[in-house]
């Protein structure tokens, strides 16, 4: 299996659990004073959609279509964000809707296309 294909395969999965995770009921999440209190939750979100960009750009194997196709990938990783959101507030029991998730999903998906600048071109 090509290393791409590995990207791939983790890159759909690490999407399919994120989608699982964000579409818990949120009486099925653990209730944590700490999470809330230190806003670690934010930092789960960042992990999230910095994984999911990261595992995504990596599936591009024409280093020639990476910058056009990195920027394709954050714009959807933000939109996804945004849009988990309102699935979270109309759809899934007990979840609400949060501007600060949406930061923390766009923050994630930045931080991942600084982190492919710096490791394909050497600059951030």
């Amino acid at each position: 299996m090509k290393l791409t294909s590995c990207f791939t395969v983790a890159a759909i999965g690490w999407f399919a659990i994120t989608t699982l995770l964000l579409c818990l009921p949120g009486n099925d999440l653990p209730n944590i004073g700490w999470i809330e209190k230190w806003h670690v939750d934010k930092l789960i979100h960042i992990t999230l959609f910095f994984g999911m960009v990261f595992l995504f750009a990596n599936t591009i194997a024409d280093y020639r279509k990476r910058r056009v196709w990195i920027v394709w990938i954050v714009i959807a990783g933000v939109v996804y964000g945004i849009a988990m959101e309102f699935v979270q507030k109309y759809f899934i029991p007990h979840r609400s809707f949060d501007v600060d998730d949406m930061i923390a999903d766009a923050a994630g998906c930045l931080l991942a296309w600084l982190w492919q600048r710096k490791k394909w071109y050497g600059v951030i």
